[in-house]
């Protein structure tokens, strides 16, 4: 009898509250698509649902046989003596605790002695330093920190991806200006023939432009920008008195014949101009997610604001073995030993071994200066592409290619906005891989030489 009681209380209790609405009208128990107005998306990130990470790790991971050189996640080992430091480390108590909130004091010390070579000044550790989570964290906080709302942001097309949404989150209004191919005798095939026009890039100035954002080496095209071009990005940034952001996460990536210059270095730019780098991409643990930003105090202590707003610090452990790693490293910069420039003499082999393999089937590669990355025009293969249902044809590529050939890249007009048409010819693999996976690349497309 008492459980029948129950029953009936508990479905008039229901009946009751079904019964009571929110104030836009919605029934708190309501699956309906029509969601009450306070639980919508905040403006700030409406339209950023999207992302290609997301998207293609969910199909390379959907069938072990794909060999994936998508994302730039290297699959080489790491420096063994920054996997010992991490594992001594992590024994010590202390180094489990929190630290400072800007970068850990042998961390920062580390990075202002390297970088003071580099810049040939003093770098205070504690001013003109932040330590960020990866370089997405020195991106975002440097965004926030000193762009206002309806103010404007210049990126350079192809972009890295994260740029735009967080210059969209910041409620700033990001404008576009592509890299254009204009292939000279001796580069027709190489990263150098991707080539800012001056003359375009300032016509995108105006009153209300805050901040210009650089890549070099450039993420996907390997591009390294030249003195020359450096030279006039900076002359416009003192014209127009504006501030520059440059991400150099692949600072040590730079291949036979070329030179990576830091806009920083030029005269009058080291008060306008915050840096960036990356752990990950230095020393080959993009796990760790420790990236660092250098530059003038006073743009540096907004970065430092919104940090102890948002994450506050990061993981003490890691920094303190990234610091030791840095050391080590400092060390023995005259060595040719040194990991600074060992990594890049294993890895030109491996993106010369890519580039004769991508050649094979029909592929067409862009040789990278630096980074590492390669894209190639996928436009001259006779595929079939009608069964594929995405608007660009790099995205229908791909995804015809993992589907078919059991092998990923990433769609370069996923780095891309207003200039889509310029690039949706063009796809873009890693190489940054262990010889295990290139060999298994190198069945994929001698498999597909022979059905061709």
């Amino acid at each position: 009898m008492f459980l029948i009681q129950r029953c009936l209380w508990s479905l008039s209790n229901k009946a009751r509250l079904l019964k009571i609405t929110c104030a836009s009208g919605c029934h708190p128990f309501s699956t309906s698509s029509k969601m009450c107005k306070k639980f919508k998306i905040a403006r700030r990130i409406e339209g950023l649902d999207r992302n290609v990470w997301v998207e293609f790790f969910k199909l390379s991971s959907a069938d072990p046989a794909i060999v994936n050189l998508g994302q730039g996640q290297p699959d080489i080992s790491p420096p063994e003596h920054i996997k010992e430091q991490l594992a001594e480390v992590a024994a010590i108590d202390s180094m489990n605790q929190y630290t400072r909130g800007f970068g850990h004091p042998s961390l920062v010390e580390a990075l202002s002695s390297l970088y003071g070579k580099l810049y040939d000044r003093r770098i205070d550790p504690n001013h003109e330093t932040i330590v960020t989570v990866g370089a997405y964290g020195s991106l975002f906080n440097a965004i926030q920190g000193l762009v206002n709302e309806e103010e404007e942001v210049i990126i350079v097309e192809p972009f890295f991806d994260c740029y735009d949404p967080m210059i969209k989150m910041a409620g700033a209004i990001p404008v576009y200006i592509p890299l254009r191919f204009q292939p000279t005798e001796g580069n027709e095939w190489s990263s150098a023939s991707w080539i800012l026009d001056l003359e375009e890039l300032e016509s995108k100035f105006s009153s209300k432009t805050k901040l210009l954002i650089i890549n070099t080496p450039h993420n996907p095209t390997g591009k390294i920008f030249s003195k020359k071009e450096l030279q006039g990005i900076a002359d416009l940034c003192i014209k127009h008195d504006i501030i520059c952001i440059s991400d150099e996460v692949y600072e040590w990536l730079v291949y036979t014949g070329h030179k990576h210059i830091k806009i920083a270095t030029l005269p009058g730019m080291w008060e306008r101009t915050i840096t960036v780098g990356s752990a990950g991409k230095t020393f080959s643990v993009t796990g760790w997610k420790l990236g660092w930003s250098i530059g003038p105090e006073t743009l540096i202590r907004k970065m430092q604001t919104v940090q102890q707003h948002v994450i506050y610090t990061c993981a003490t452990p890691l920094q303190e073995a990234l610091a030791r790693a840095f050391w080590f490293e400092i060390k023995r910069m005259d060595d040719p030993e040194c990991y600074f420039y060992s990594l890049p003499r294993e890895l030109e082999a491996k993106r010369d071994r890519m580039i004769w393999l991508l050649q094979i089937i029909g592929l067409k590669p862009i040789v990278p200066e630096g980074g590492y990355f390669i894209i190639a025009d996928a436009s001259g293969l006779n595929v079939d592409l009608s069964e594929m249902t995405d608007d660009c044809y790099d995205y229908k590529f791909v995804k015809w290619m993992i589907k078919n050939k059991k092998l990923t890249a990433i769609p370069v007009t996923a780095f891309c906005s207003a200039n889509k048409k310029y690039f949706e010819k063009y796809i873009r693999f890693c190489f940054i891989k262990k010889d295990s996976t290139l060999d298994a690349f190198e069945k994929i497309i001698k498999n597909w030489a022979k059905e061709s």
